[in-house]
């Protein structure tokens, strides 16, 4: 599945000041570090524009614009091309570093940005789900990661004793 559809309409939603900035994480995102995994859809952080993030409902715009474009809603998400996308608020500091320091890159011709790996397994370490520790194991195993500059990311958004505990339960990955 192409996601030249999905990347193109994401530029015009920020390029049209819907949304301040986005950026692709979850396994989307980790594709570029890892090996191919499956997903069934795709996760979009944004920022929004002070004019538009004062509302009750921040993602109405976002739905709104990508509606009249020929998005369609289903089960939560809007099926861009043949992807559903999900947009998630960047709520809080960890996610609005990872967005600012988003890689920018050049997929199928589009351009995009990604977290970095290191935010997305902090992120991963963050949320603590059972496929957010396979993800930070597999970016372990993989080498994908900067060690040193996660660690850095863990400890200003303090999550050091999750990481602690992850490092404990997987003394075979570190």
């Amino acid at each position: 599945m192409s996601l030249k559809t999905v990347l193109s309409e994401l530029n015009q939603l920020e390029s049209s000041g819907v949304v301040g900035r986005f950026a692709i994480g979850g396994a989307v995102g980790a594709l570029h570090y890892l090996p191919v995994a499956s997903t069934e859809d795709v996760d979009v952080f944004v920022t929004f524009n002070p004019e538009t993030g004062n509302s009750l409902t921040p993602l109405a715009p976002i739905y709104e614009y990508l509606t009249r474009r020929g998005a369609v809603r289903k089960d939560g998400h809007l099926v861009i091309g043949s992807w559903p996308v999900q947009f998630l608020p960047a709520s809080g500091p960890l996610l609005e570093e990872a967005i600012a320091e988003a890689l920018d890159l050049d997929v199928e011709g589009e351009h995009t940005r990604i977290f970095s790996a290191e935010h997305l397994a902090a992120i991963a370490l963050n949320t603590g789900r059972a496929k957010d520790k396979a993800r930070l194991l597999q970016m372990l195993e993989a080498k994908a990661l900067d060690l040193q500059r996660f660690k850095s990311i863990v400890a200003r958004h303090a999550l050091v004793p999750q990481w602690e505990r992850f490092a404990a339960q997987f003394p075979e990955a570190m």
